[in-house]
């Protein structure tokens, strides 16, 4: 009898002294491609984030498929960009997961956020000076452009709030996911530098996008579109626009026009076809990058490589 009191003390000290057990990493649903890539980054090995919106997929409008719903209603937090990317999302996070943390990134402290761009015709802006072209406007025209991703300065804040409120879920593991989002945002501001040299040479370029979702990435790094086919929230538009901004790339001679891969061709043959202006693709989700942290940084990557591409046609057509 005394061998077994003695056992069973051993025991009841070896629980006593033996670390407690990590709790499992949060569960973590993230709204679209370029969101799930920095939360990926921060995560590293301790977890996988689900992505509700597929890279191929318009943010503006979406449905979610039963396993997307799914990994809805079992997060612990959602981080999302804004409720005015996804308005449907609000909805559908109100129904699936009402428990569910929702974290807007376009609300972290220090977030650059910039005003909507009216119309499709954005030629009277190239008159600003590049150089001081900050466009922390004191007015607003319709709200807020949400499509803050695109600039990797607002990334770094994001991947140090992700960090907070993974850390804030899953103490055990708040050194690490801070430790990663150092690490993402030191090879973030590396890339960054490239892509601003690599570009500088192209303030001056013309050209025109599928739909107003850039200006992020064309103000970070010194770039001015001159139109849109589509609005910001790719609010399509009429004959009567379509054929003004036609009129407006004769005049001013643009560069290229950039497709994406989420939004209709066919709009985009009906501005470039007649005049022969030059096709490149533009992506701001990553359609065709495999989702992960890698698809964040080569997204920016390509992005660069399109303005470059855009202005390669330019300077082989020659003068205008």
């Amino acid at each position: 009898m005394r061998h077994l009191f003695s056992a069973l003390a051993a025991t009841a000290l070896t629980a006593l002294s033996a670390p407690a057990a990590r709790a499992e990493p949060p569960s973590v649903a993230t709204d679209i491609a370029p969101v799930h890539s920095l939360v990926a980054a921060v995560m590293g090995d301790l977890g996988a984030p689900a992505l509700l919106v597929e890279p191929g997929a318009s943010p503006h409008g979406y449905s979610l498929r039963p396993s997307q719903a799914r990994a809805l209603g079992q997060a612990d937090v959602l981080f999302m960009v804004s409720d005015a990317l996804t308005p449907w999302l609000v909805e559908a996070a109100g129904s699936l997961a009402p428990g569910t943390a929702r974290h807007r990134l376009a609300e972290v402290e220090g977030t650059r956020l910039l005003p909507t761009r009216e119309g499709a015709d954005f030629e009277s802006d190239h008159e600003h000076d590049h150089d001081h072209h900050d466009h922390d406007h004191d007015h607003d025209h319709g709200g807020t452009d949400p499509h803050a991703w695109l600039d990797p300065g607002n990334a770094d804040l994001w991947l140090d709030a992700i960090a907070a409120e993974l850390g804030r879920l899953d103490p055990d593991n708040a050194g690490q996911y801070s430790a990663n989002a150092a690490t993402a945002r030191k090879e973030l501001d590396s890339l960054a530098a490239g892509i601003t040299d690599r570009l500088a040479p192209l303030h001056h370029l013309r050209f025109v996008v599928f739909h107003d979702a850039f200006q992020y990435f064309e103000t970070r790094f010194g770039l001015q579109a001159s139109g849109a086919i589509a609005l910001s929230d790719a609010t399509l538009p009429g004959p009567a626009a379509l054929a003004r901004l036609r009129d407006r790339i004769r005049d001013f001679g643009a560069a290229c026009v950039f497709s994406e891969p989420q939004q209709n061709p066919a709009l985009i043959d009906s501005i470039s076809g007649a005049d022969g202006l030059r096709v490149v693709e533009l992506d701001p989700l990553g359609a065709r990058i495999e989702p992960g942290a890698g698809l964040y940084p080569t997204l920016l990557r390509n992005m660069g490589a399109a303005f470059q591409d855009c202005a390669a046609g330019d300077a082989a057509a020659g003068p205008h």
